[in-house]
């Protein structure tokens, strides 16, 4: 079972300041090895380490996914899809997986399994992030 996802101190401090562009930006989920700094003080992608590597079916960089914003006194955002890995020549071993605004910040991430552990996918197998929603802010 995928783990809450929780919110980076860097991205609140941006919803604190300028609210959520959905429209305007672009987003995307990667995967994290078990020894990632990925933390609430994690502030850019870029800065985040033990990406899983690009091959075996996973690209560097993760996968692009629309955020979808719901209510207004009460504000759901979620992820639009769920986002899928295909692992193929080769497994894909992952413990986190991270939610961030394409060359700004990490917005949210969670554990791929609450124990925690890591998550295996198989050659030929889809791992679907099935939490899609992400975060409510009231």
């Amino acid at each position: 079972m995928i783990g809450p996802w929780v919110l980076t101190d860097a991205f609140r401090a941006k919803l604190a300041d300028e609210g959520l562009r959905t429209s305007t930006a672009s987003w995307k989920v990667a995967l994290f090895l078990s020894t990632s700094n990925l933390s609430v003080a994690s502030t850019t992608y870029a800065g985040v380490t033990a990406e899983h590597a690009n091959g075996n079916g996973y690209t560097t960089g993760g996968v692009a996914v629309t955020l979808a914003v719901t209510g207004s006194t009460t504000v759901t955002v979620s992820l639009s899809a769920v986002p899928e890995f295909t692992a193929s020549g080769g497994s894909i071993v992952a413990r986190w997986a991270a939610l961030y605004e394409v060359a700004d910040d990490v917005a949210a991430f969670c554990l791929l399994d609450d124990t925690p552990a890591d998550v295996t996918v198989l050659s030929g197998s889809t791992f679907e992030l099935d939490s899609t929603d992400v975060f409510v802010i009231s």
